[in-house]
Formats: structure tokens, sequence, C-alpha cells
């Protein structure tokens, strides 16, 4: 199968006919692509106007959605994903919207998808994390990616079969040496030179190692024809010439799969033979590409939140007899931060007129929390590429919904800081920006809110890559590096 290739910006803007040319579409496959993605919301219809394509890059809160008609003709398309995308033989490599006016982004697309990778595995994400389902829901990508690093690690998939050997090294068959062996008699007592021992060998032509590299290898033959092997890191692997249909119809492996399922209980092992049997169920045809395939997420601001709260060394659940200060009186040293926020209390009256009250189980959650010996900061990971310039409209900038939480987080530990004494006090916005240099964007403020009095918002961005860096290499980076 011959794929297309293409690299696509998350929310920027596209035609209907950009979108065929860049896809090499014929009309009807156009239509049929843009109800298949927008159907998984990874695709979203706006309205055809000069201010929606003055809006390509910027914030999801500036444009108005419409619902897809029969006719999908007019308006703009923008895709609201960050990963790869496989539709039939097309590949669709989604790339961050920082990332502003490139092309073909090759190492910046690698090192995400190694993010997206370490995210899914930490918050168990099927959509992310490597493996297969036995379900509607089974992602032929993933499980590939699965299948095929999990060889490169541990290796085929095994079966032992017990033997019985001669002067083996294993443990000595003492019932069948005496009763088959020939003794050497000396002052009446048997010597054995040879004896019979039980060993432990790999069973080369198990029906299950045959077929797990016959599907390796099919992975590696499809991943390497989409492209995706460079992309991911991946080496190549052709371990078996077999054929997938020289195992049985697909019925009959299936059930063996199941059978094999019943008597394995090692972790790995029914990992791979689970996807092993849904690799196998959702084929579709001669490959299962087609349909639609993906490794990556609609919500990269959740990746951008994770990747920030680690690399910042978020403190908000860290006991307080482990923050780097000297606890007041008062305080129990086993509660942490997030603890001391109040959540509201909800008021009512009993049929009899007695007033009570419920205690909310939410509260308000900052992002990340950093605390030094003099110093408390407020850091909220906003996955924003704001317009902040003299001469162009202010565009693409956090919400006032977003300001007023941030100034709520420090109010909520107001008195925390003053039980310490903690001298400086730091609230800000950390957004990602293509480019190696932390860049002082300024800062916003509401003047209502400044009269409590309470720190303005600054704000910083900071180069994803540095940051991406230091969460693949599960290292940190110290605030002071934001110059707040």
């Amino acid at each position: 199968m011959k794929f297309i290739s293409a690299y696509i910006q998350e929310q920027r803007r596209y035609t209907k006919q950009e979108l065929q040319k860049i896809f090499d579409f014929t009309s009807w496959e156009t239509e049929g692509f843009i109800r298949l993605l927008n159907s998984y919301g990874i695709l979203k219809k706006v309205r055809d106007s000069s201010y929606q394509l003055d809006l390509a890059q910027l914030a999801e809160a500036d444009f108005e959605s419409i619902e897809m008609g029969e006719d999908s003709g007019s308006g703009l398309y923008i895709f609201n994903y960050v990963g790869v995308l496989l539709v039939g033989n097309r590949v669709i490599q989604c790339f961050p919207k920082y990332l502003g006016n490139v092309t073909q982004p090759i190492q910046e697309m690698k090192q995400i998808l190694k993010v997206l990778q370490m995210y899914g595995a930490k918050k168990q994400t099927t959509g992310l994390s490597y493996g297969g389902e036995q379900s509607g829901s089974f992602n032929p990508l993933a499980a590939m990616l699965y299948i095929l690093s999990d060889y490169h690690e541990n290796g085929l998939y095994e079966n032992f079969q017990e033997l019985v050997e001669e002067n083996g090294e294993g443990e000595i068959l003492w019932e069948r040496t005496i009763f088959q062996g020939f003794p050497i008699m000396r002052d009446n007592k048997p010597y054995y030179v040879d004896y019979y021992s039980r060993c432990t060998a790999q069973d080369e032509q198990d029906y299950f190692s045959r077929l797990h590299s016959c599907i390796v290898t099919d992975c590696s033959h499809q991943l390497e024809a989409a492209g995706l092997l460079s992309l991911f890191e991946l080496a190549g692997a052709e371990p078996s010439q077999e054929r997938l249909s020289e195992f049985g119809e697909p019925d009959s492996i299936l059930r063996r799969l199941e059978g094999e399922l019943n008597i394995q209980y090692n972790s790995r092992k029914q990992l791979v033979l689970r996807t092993l049997y849904a690799y196998i169920a959702h084929q579709s045809g001669s490959s299962s590409m087609e349909g639609l395939s993906m490794y990556g997420t609609t919500s990269f601001q959740l990746v951008w939140q994770e990747v920030c709260s680690c690399v910042f060394r978020n403190r908000l659940h860290t006991p307080l007899a482990q923050l780097p200060i000297v606890l007041a009186p008062g305080y129990d040293k086993q509660v942490n931060l997030i603890s001391l926020i109040p959540s509201p209390k909800w008021f009512g009256y009993t049929p009899q007129g007695n007033r009570f009250h419920k205690q909310a189980s939410e509260t308000l959650v900052p992002d990340i929390v950093c605390v030094t010996p003099d110093s408390f900061i407020l850091l909220d990971a906003k996955y924003y590429c704001p317009q902040i310039a003299p001469d162009q409209p202010l565009r693409g900038q956090p919400g006032v919904g977003d300001i007023t939480k941030q100034y709520l987080y420090q109010l909520a530990f107001k008195q925390f800081i003053c039980d310490h004494q903690i001298p400086n006090v730091k609230n800000c916005f950390i957004l990602p920006v293509a480019g190696e240099q932390v860049i002082n964007l300024g800062e916003v403020s509401m003047e209502i809110l400044d009269a409590i009095p309470l720190e303005r918002i600054q704000l910083r961005q900071v180069p994803a890559s540095l940051l991406y860096d230091h969460y693949l290499n599960h290292s940190t980076l110290e605030v002071s590096c934001l110059s707040l």
C-alpha cells in the first residue's frame, strides 16, 4: 500500500480545497474524511470569514463552532489534535499550534511523541499508551507500536517444554535412572556413570511464538511503509518469513489464542496475547491500517499541565513537613497544601426550619505551587498562544475565569503565607513557545482584585522543548529561570 503523509498544524484554518489537495483526495473522499474526523472531535468546522482567517494558530475560545450539515463545502476546518493519525493510507502528523509557521517539524514531532508516550503510560490512558483492547475502540496504530516496541524490549513470546536428557545439569530423575540405567556394582553398591535429568528448553516451533513473530514482522512492514518507524524512532524487525494465512483461518487463530490466554498468568504474556487477539480480530481486508487509527490527544493542554507540574516540582500534594520552611505552630505536618484550601459550604433548612450545612468535596485546585525558604510561587500552565502587541488587537489570551481563579489561589494561601512570613509571593501563567529563551510577555491584572491587595499575574513564554527534555529525563528546573 502506498501512503500519503502530510504535516498539519493544530488549530490552523484549512479550506476544504486545501485538505483535498494536501491529501490527494477526490471530492467524495474529502467529504468522508471530514465527517469521520468530525465524529471523533478531531476536526471542527468554523465559519468562513475574514475574522476566522485572522485567528490562525490562536485559542479555541476565539472561534465559533457550527454543526456539520449535509454540505460541508463552505466554512473552514481546524484540527483539534496533537499526534499522529492514520486514515486509510493517509498519514497525518498534527503538530502543536505554538510551533508557528513551520512546514515539517520532524525533530519536534519525535520529541512530542515521546512526551505523549510517557504521559499515556503515567496516566494509563489507552488512547495514548501502547497496547490493544478487545473492544470496538481498538486502535491499530497503538497496537502495532506496542507489538514492535515490546518485541525489541522483551523478545518473542516464549513457551517452554520439559525434556529429559542424559547427564544434564538439571534435576536428576533417579527413578528413571535406576530402572533404565546400567549401574556399575562395587562392594554391592550400584554406581551410575550415566543418569537421566530434567531440563527446560524453549519450544522454537511453538505456535504462539511463531504467530507473534509473524505479526511483529507484519507490523514492522506496515509502520515502515507509512514512514512511522523513523518518526517513533523504532528499529524495524523481520523475525519471520511466514504469512498470517499459514496459521489458519482468523476464527481458528482466535480460538487458539483464547485457549492460551486461559492457561497463562504472566502479565506480559497476557498483554501480548490480548494485543495479538485484538490485532487479528480487527483486521479488515489486506491491511489493519484501514479506518481511523490514532496516537495522540485532543486535549494537549492536559499534557502541557502535566509536563509543567513535573518539571517545576509541584508541591501541592507534598506534606507540610517536607516543605523547605520551618512549619509554624498549629499546622499539621502530615497534611498537604491542597488541604489548606477550604471547600464551599452549602446551607439549607430542615422541615422544622433549623439551619444546617453541607461541605462540598471539591475546591479550588491550583496547577502548580512552588515553595522555597523565601518565596511562594503559584504557576498556572496555560496552553495558549496570546497575541499581545501594541499595533494588533488582543487575541488568544486566557479568559476572565482563568484570571480570577489565579487570584483566588493566592487568596486561599494568604494566611499560610502570612503565618510563615514568606516575603516573596508570585503569580504566573506559563505558556508554551518555540525557541530556546524564556520570554517575559508582560502581566495581567484586574483592578477590583488589585485593591485586596494581590500580586498581578505575570506571563512567561517558556521553551516547550526545554521542558519536554526535562520531563523525559525525569529532571527538574528551578523556578528562578522564570525571573519572576
